[in-house]
């Protein structure tokens, strides 16, 4: 009998070992191919998290749209149905009105001024606003500059006249596009291609490696350097999941997320030259000067006014347009 009960405590006491030793699954999920620098930027971070934490946190990435589009994914983020994921700054706005300030058209061309304000106060002070809704943000990682793509020569806002331009689900974006007299027409992005190829918009605007990636140049003829738009992405953790990990895990996560924007930034450079290598294989990729650049911006007055009665913080805007 005493043989049996010693069993059981050792049986017991093995299972709480068990227990105790389960490692901690972060879910990771987002929209991009498995192509995507972004894409890889996560597989650098579930090798830094799981090599520096002994195996203790255990990284799981769903690319493609498996959990959703943008939206899908910041909610499911919200509630803890999965740790992390990473959007563009747009649909962010949907949640916290303070990212409506990255949607200010024909603004930002300096990368390096650009990642000095990401990495700063300015960017920390525009993460915060993540908090209330139980995000936490972990830093911006390269999505590049924005650039019209069409099936015809577009070189000033005339030439938008009546065109069927998809854009994201944004109240800005569609008023800056309408500002330049196209036809603004919101798509989820995984159905953006499909909507190209049958003609229920005319035309798209992405950076150069997403165009690529999605091989939107198979079903557009040119692509205009139009730099409209610097559109970093966002990576993110909940934040109820983050506050209740150990200090020496959270340390790791937010290391394993510096190394990986780092990696990310340099990779994504390189990128943006090889897709556009390969894209002018296939369409007319047309620089614009700067005066019909200036052409475009001139017409973004309202946008600008309304970016500011979106964001409805003065100090924020001027941190960031000053």
């Amino acid at each position: 009998m005493k043989k049996m009960l010693t069993i059981a405590v050792l049986v017991l006491a093995m299972a709480g070992v068990s227990r105790a030793a389960d490692p901690v699954l972060i879910t990771v999920a987002h929209g991009a191919t498995e192509d995507f620098t972004a894409h890889k930027s996560w597989l650098l971070f579930e090798e830094i998290v799981e090599r520096d934490s002994n195996g203790a946190l255990q990284v799981e990435i769903y690319p493609n749209q498996q959990m959703g589009g943008d939206r899908e994914v910041i909610e499911a983020t919200q509630l803890g149905n999965i740790q992390c994921g990473h959007t563009s700054l747009s649909p962010l706005a949907s949640f916290a009105k303070e990212f409506y300030i990255w949607d200010t058209p024909f603004t930002f061309t300096d990368r390096k001024k650009i990642f000095e304000l990401l990495d700063g106060a300015p960017g920390q002070k525009l993460m915060s606003y993540l908090e209330p809704i139980n995000l936490k943000g972990m830093g911006f990682v390269e999505n590049g500059f924005r650039n019209l793509t069409a099936n015809k020569k577009v070189l000033s806002p005339d030439d938008l006249r009546g065109i069927k331009l998809r854009v994201m689900e944004n109240k800005l974006q569609m008023l800056t596009w309408s500002s330049l007299g196209a036809n603004p027409t919101p798509i989820a992005f995984g159905e953006l291609f499909t909507a190209l190829q049958q003609k229920t918009v005319d035309a798209q605007e992405n950076p150069f490696e997403l165009i690529y990636t999605n091989k939107f140049y198979e079903v557009q003829s040119h692509v205009m350097i139009t730099n409209h738009i610097y559109s970093p992405m966002l990576i993110f953790i909940n934040l109820e999941f983050f506050e209740g990990l150990a200090p020496g895990q959270r340390a790791i996560i937010m290391k394993a997320a510096r190394e990986s924007i780092v990696f990310n930034r340099k990779l994504a450079l390189e990128n943006e030259q090889k897709a556009r290598d390969i894209i002018a294989r296939h369409c007319t990729i047309v620089d614009l000067t700067p005066e019909q650049r200036n052409a475009f911006r001139d017409k973004m007055g309202p946008v600008y006014e309304e970016i500011r009665k979106q964001v409805n913080n003065d100090e924020l805007v001027d941190l960031f347009l000053k």
